[in-house]
């Protein structure tokens, strides 16, 4: 790879990007109009914004005598809540009061203040009973006679309170804010009754309350700003480096199609990787721009109108940003940029055309918004289980980073800067990959309808499913578990979980797996690898099972200590409690080890091998295998790893068995082996060596070092011995293989 021809393909690139009209007006026009006329336009607005006063009737209500005021009257005859209710005298406006005497009985009156909140004709209706006075004054009655009585008896009285009753509507904004504005004044005009009470028996106003709690923020300024513009932030800059990159993207590579210049470029003395590279630092020389322009244009307009707010409202309700934020921002924009800059490219490479090209945004964001979003919860704190996750781990660092929380940042900077590092390198290399590749990059166009489409589906299948019918089966699968999750009721005992368990595998995972196979496919034996194998590759698989077993303990020990225990995982081991452990092995050994391996491991894995890759076919399954058990963090981590041997035993094996051996030994292992080893290997003192209970809040056992290294060694050597199997071809040699298979079966 050569750094002058890199340099000269993202001149070019560059040059070309900027003699594209709308594109400059994208990046550079857009941003420095865009803010400020939506904070003029938020100006204009505010300036008609006004609290509007709610309609509130109080019906049967009656001044009782010899009680705080709740209701006033003006000279000209209008009725108000007492202004002593309120915090602010401008608030009483805020409430527009109409009082009604009924003489109904409770509930038909009751009724009628409904019917009138639900005919719109006031936001909210108080209700005084017809005895509310009555019972306001005997319940004062009541406290003096206690005052009177010492007696055991007169202790244990409970005086009756009155309580009037508010109707609202919940699904209209205004009859709620009334509800609100209405809570209040009672709140207050029941404190004040409180006080008077407290003051005809001689006791102070402090005896309810005799203390308050006083706040002090120890936070100065600078930090508390700090801790709102890191809410901020760090979401806008990912999401405007995830747009700036896309759609020069979208016209480097789709649009090179369209215009026909992508061919003249192949037959460059550019190597791939080179053109690759040279794209690349285009699209993130204008992903960081448009980032750039956006946040600075963003932060000019923002801290020009706040600071005209702050003045206006007597106070700094929003400050500027704390000082080190551009270098903050700028470190991590780097890296995303170039991480996403290598998925748009590769996404964009994809395209047909650039309209298609727009299509394959919505899912890069649909992906890419909830890594986002999650730091934003409340609660969410960086941590190493937070720091391995892609994206995430940045957002979560960079607003550490402006909250000034510099010892964090320390701590977990390196897991965050590996992952996003790993990732970048992934996503570059899958670019690379998509322009050696001439079947991706001159792709023809396909029209026509539902009905052409479908012919063409049923007419021109092939033996094994293609990458599209691969993912279209993943995608249907973790559909169906979706949907099948909220209509089934979570298992409530050992027999419901066996039921909950046998229905998901079969209807969710193996029923769409057969129906792709039956559907996209000529040859169910050779998509769903149903051949023989070696005559020790199931033994084998086996035993690599077992070996793997202390190790699968201690990585499930790793990640409970990662990401806490689910209450989900919790609550459905003590389902299990009282079950038979045979029965229990049998259902989760055999019915997974059918129902996912045909899926995965068979069509799913068939499918992705026409990329040509072997790797990245097993690690795409396993990543649909993981996803499948995605309700449980945990267990999803565990399966995509797990995916990850098997799918090595079935490409090297050539044959689903071996890999449902393992499958079966390793379900049955985690149920029938931990069991045996807590039961009776623990408790032994001679034993004890072995294996030991979990801390409490974990789940399963933990085996000793020594046991699990030799179990590593022992798998090291069964999967080296797959790895020399004679058997294993290529997606090639076995369409091959198949071919001929057909031809003599027809001959």
């Amino acid at each position: 790879m050569k750094w002058p021809n890199i340099r000269r393909i993202l001149v070019r690139e560059v040059r070309d990007q900027m003699r594209d009209r709308r594109t400059l007006f994208m990046i550079f026009v857009l941003p420095l109009m865009l803010y400020p006329l939506l904070g003029m336009s938020l100006m204009q607005v505010t300036q008609f914004i006004r609290e509007q006063p709610t309609r509130v009737l109080l019906l049967g209500f009656r001044e009782p005598a010899g009680f705080p005021k709740l209701v006033r009257g003006d000279a000209d005859g209008t009725q108000h809540f007492a202004d002593e209710l309120f915090s602010k005298v401008e608030e009483v406006r805020l409430l527009r009061l109409e009082l009604e005497a009924t003489d109904l009985p409770e509930k038909e009156a009751e009724a009628h203040g409904k019917k009138l909140v639900q005919d719109g004709a006031y936001e909210a209706v108080l209700y005084f009973p017809q005895d509310f006075n009555k019972q306001l004054s005997a319940f004062r009655e009541q406290l003096r006679k206690l005052d009177a009585d010492d007696s055991p008896q007169a202790k244990l009285m409970q005086p009756v309170v009155p309580s009037p009753t508010v109707f609202f509507n919940t699904a209209n904004e205004k009859s709620q804010l009334a509800y609100r504005r209405l809570r209040d004044v009672l709140d207050q005009w029941s404190d004040a009754i409180g006080q008077q009470n407290l003051a005809s028996r001689n006791l102070p106003a402090t005896t309810a309350r005799p203390f308050e709690f006083t706040n002090d923020d120890v936070a100065e300024a600078d930090q508390r700003r700090g801790a709102l513009w890191a809410k901020i932030l760090p979401f806008l800059l990912l999401i405007w480096a995830l747009t700036g990159a896309f759609y020069p993207a979208i016209d480097l590579c789709a649009g090179e199609k369209e215009r026909g210049t992508l061919e003249t470029l192949l037959s460059s003395p550019a190597e791939r990787t080179e053109i690759v590279w040279g794209k690349l630092l285009t699209v993130m020389l204008f992903s960081v721009v448009t980032a750039v322009l956006n946040i600075l244009s963003m932060g000019v307009t923002g801290a020009l109108a706040l600071a005209k707010m702050n003045t206006e409202g007597g106070g700094d309700l929003f400050g500027a940003p704390p000082p080190l934020a551009p270098i903050w921002l700028f470190i991590a924009l780097l890296p995303m940029s170039a991480l996403f800059s290598a998925l748009c490219i590769a996404l964009a490479s994809i395209a047909r055309s650039t309209k298609e090209g727009q299509y394959y945004l919505m899912p890069l964001v649909l992906v890419t918004m909830p890594l986002v979003i999650l730091p934003m919860a409340p609660g969410v704190e960086l941590n190493l289980g937070m720091s391995l996750i892609p994206v995430t781990g940045v957002v979560l660092l960079l607003k550490m980073m402006l909250e000034g929380q510099y010892w964090e940042v320390l701590r977990y900077a390196l897991p965050v800067a590996a992952v996003t590092g790993s990732c970048c390198l992934l996503a570059i290399r899958w670019a690379v990959d998509q322009f050696n590749s001439e079947n991706v990059l001159f792709r023809e166009s396909e029209r026509g309808g539902l009905g052409t489409w479908f012919k063409h589906l049923l007419r021109d299948r092939e033996d094994t499913p293609n990458v599209a019918n691969s993912v279209f089966c993943g995608v249907l699968i973790l559909t169906v578990y979706f949907f099948m999750s909220f209509g089934m009721d979570p298992p409530k005992d050992f027999n419901g979980f066996l039921r909950h368990a046998i229905v998901t595998q079969v209807v969710v995972v193996l029923t769409p797996a057969l129906l792709m196979t039956v559907i996209a496919t000529r040859s169910p034996r050779q998509t769903l690898l149903l051949r023989k194998s070696h005559w020790a590759a199931v033994p084998a698989a086996m035993l690599l099972a077992l070996a793997l077993h202390p190790t699968a303990l201690l990585l499930n020990y790793l990640l409970q200590t990662l990401y806490p225990v689910n209450p989900a995982l919790l609550q459905l081991s003590a389902t299990l409690e009282g079950g038979s452990p045979w029965l229990l092995a049998a259902v989760l050994a055999l019915t997974p080890a059918v129902c996912e391996e045909l899926a995965f491991r068979g069509f799913i894995l068939s499918g992705f091998r026409r990329l040509g890759h072997t790797w990245r076919a097993i690690a795409l399954t396993s990543l649909f295998f993981a996803l499948s058990h995605g309700s449980i963090m945990q267990q999803a981590i565990s399966a995509g790893l797990l995916g990850l041997v098997i799918g090595y035993i079935a490409v090297q094996s050539g044959s689903i068995f071996p890999g449902m051996a393992f499958h079966a030994v390793h379900n049955g292992s985690a149920v029938l082996l931990t069991s045996w080893v807590a039961q009776y290997v623990i408790p032994d003192k001679h034993w004890h060596w072995v294996a030991e209970e979990n801390p409490p809040g974990f789940i399963g056992i933990g085996y000793h070092p020594l046991i699990i290294a030799g179990g590593i060694v022992v798998a090291g050597a069964i999967l080296r011995w797959f790895s020399r199997l004679p058997h294993p071809l290529s997606y090639e040699e076995e369409l091959q293989e198949a071919i001929r298979e057909r031809d003599q079966a027809v001959a």
